[in-house]
């Protein structure tokens, strides 16, 4: 899952980084979804019942990644990302105690607790600081947050019922691309997708980080509580802000020191 964390930040500093937002969305997920395609052959068939989770899931990742294309339009990545991930693992504890009737201890309790606190102080307390956090960019952080925890539950429960991570992941992502290539041509138009795939170097290799990211996501789902799983896979904000303050020259302080030291004392937690 710390492997699954730092591949998210890399994908997530690639979008940051690169061509516009729109375009740096859909290239990601063009490539993530083209390999999804390729490794279908291989996947073995999600159960019947599980197809109705596989659409789900389809629709809320991509209403999660036009919410924080729109996030980025207005923030920094060491502001919005931990702040659009920082907000979901309370969200998925609590939607998994209440639809999914899963129970943690009180030490699970305490490391979901200990990453959200760290990683919205990370948000708050660094670079433009509370203050100054645009007003659309927190809407948009906050609305992606919720998309996020949405996508875990439907997740978490679709690849139990589906009996295999990999037939369920991959034709996920199916979906999410060609939902994806439906809102291109209907608000960009059919040349669109054409026009992006010239920096396909780019956007190879965050798909390939963004499918391996959600793949281990959802193998850890099958295994453990999906509040636990989604909490540990937030410490990908320390790769976020490492990826920021060295690659792109954000500002980082004795803040997003201390939300480091929060998050990691979650991770301990968890261990307990």
């Amino acid at each position: 899952m710390l492997a699954a964390a730092m591949m998210h930040a890399g994908w997530n500093a690639v979008v940051r980084a690169g061509l516009d937002r729109f375009s740096s969305i859909l290239l990601l997920s063009m490539t993530q979804s083209g390999l999804a395609l390729l490794l279908l052959p291989f996947a073995p068939l999600p159960a019947p019942a599980a197809w109705p989770w596989v659409v789900g899931g389809s629709v809320l990742h991509t209403g999660y990644k036009l919410f924080l294309m729109r996030a980025y339009q207005h923030g920094d990545l060491t502001q919005v990302y931990p702040l659009a991930r920082g907000a979901a693992p309370p969200l998925v504890a609590l939607g998994g105690f209440l639809l999914f009737h899963e129970r943690l201890t009180p030490s699970g309790w305490a490391a979901v607790a200990l990453i959200a606190a760290g990683v919205a102080l990370m948000a708050f307390r660094g670079g433009h600081g509370v203050s100054r956090l645009p007003g659309k960019a927190l809407a948009y952080a906050l609305g992606t947050a919720v998309f996020v925890a949405s996508y875990t539950l439907v997740d978490g429960q679709g690849v139990r019922i589906a009996a295999t991570s990999m037939g369920f992941v991959m034709w996920m992502f199916v979906g999410d691309g060609l939902i994806m290539l439906a809102y291109t041509f209907a608000t960009r138009g059919p040349r669109a997708p054409l026009t992006v795939m010239a920096a396909w170097r780019t956007g190879l290799p965050a798909g390939a980080l963004s499918l391996g990211s959600f793949w281990i996501a959802l193998w850890a789902f099958s295994r453990a509580p999906v509040a636990l799983v989604a909490a540990l896979r937030e410490t990908s904000v320390l790769f976020a802000m490492v990826i920021g303050v060295v690659f792109l020259k954000e500002r980082a302080g004795r803040w997003r020191i201390a939300a480091g030291l929060c998050i990691g004392a979650g991770v301990m937690a968890m261990r307990l």
